[in-house]
């Protein structure tokens, strides 16, 4: 999971989400009316859509797991809890079905003040709460948060540990490339390069690799000094 900057919505879609929400305020909706609601509005969720896929890394990869395509729009607070946010842009995200609809569902937990211990990547960075060990693939809770989000979400299952640990070595003969080609002359290629690494699935190994560059023995944790200044020049 990485941070992901949410994008300002055109006028006339947000004037248009606005009236939604209106018309379920003023008829007391519950979740069965709201999901009603979202179902009909098709022109709405179809441009919601478009947006979160303009947003999403890695070409439209789940914003919780990095790895599958983003097939849903995920309600952040599920709609069984508030029907009046069904229309939020604040409260959307795109997800893969095997994050929303099998490990998330309508879960949501909150802390005894009442906040999400769900990370909302939209809303703050991932790596505040959350470690990913690059050597296994998996993901280490920070904070209470960073430990909920993870089994919530259930961000070390199988496959998406192992497909870490495998985008890892990935990431570091891609990086080594592009420094060979950079130091060659070759800056068009270089870039080409660079550009793959940032829209790979499991693109949050790359972003691990980020944070991990300015720490003491960063150069073996990474794979040598040529990883390390390869990441060094990457511009994310």
């Amino acid at each position: 999971m990485i941070r992901i900057t949410r994008l300002d919505l055109e006028a006339d879609l947000s004037r248009r989400l606005q009236q939604r929400t209106d018309q379920l305020m003023a008829t007391g909706a519950d979740a069965r009316a709201a999901r009603r609601a979202w179902s009909r509005a098709r022109v709405e969720t179809t441009r919601i859509r478009e947006k979160l896929q303009e947003m999403s890394s890695a070409l439209e990869r789940c914003m919780y797991c990095g790895d599958s395509r983003g097939t849903d729009v995920d309600h952040f607070e599920p709609l069984n809890l508030a029907p009046v946010r069904t229309f939020d842009w604040l409260n959307h995200l795109l997800a893969c079905s095997s994050c929303n609809s099998n490990a998330k569902r309508e879960r949501f937990p909150c802390d005894e003040a009442g906040e999400p211990l769900l990370i909302d990547p939209t809303a703050e960075d991932p790596f505040d709460h959350l470690r990913l060990v690059l050597s296994t693939g998996a993901y280490r809770g920070l904070t209470l948060k960073g430990r909920t989000t993870i089994d919530v979400l259930d961000l070390n299952r199988g496959e998406l540990r192992r497909g870490r640990e495998l985008a890892f070595p990935r990431c570091q003969a891609m990086l080594r490339e592009s420094l060979r080609l950079q130091d060659g002359g070759d800056s068009r290629e270089a870039t080409k390069m660079a550009n793959a690494l940032l829209v790979q699935p499991f693109v949050d190994v790359l972003h691990a690799m980020l944070r991990a560059a300015p720490r003491p023995g960063a150069e073996v944790v990474l794979g040598g000094s040529e990883v390390l200044k390869a990441l060094r020049t990457l511009r994310v």
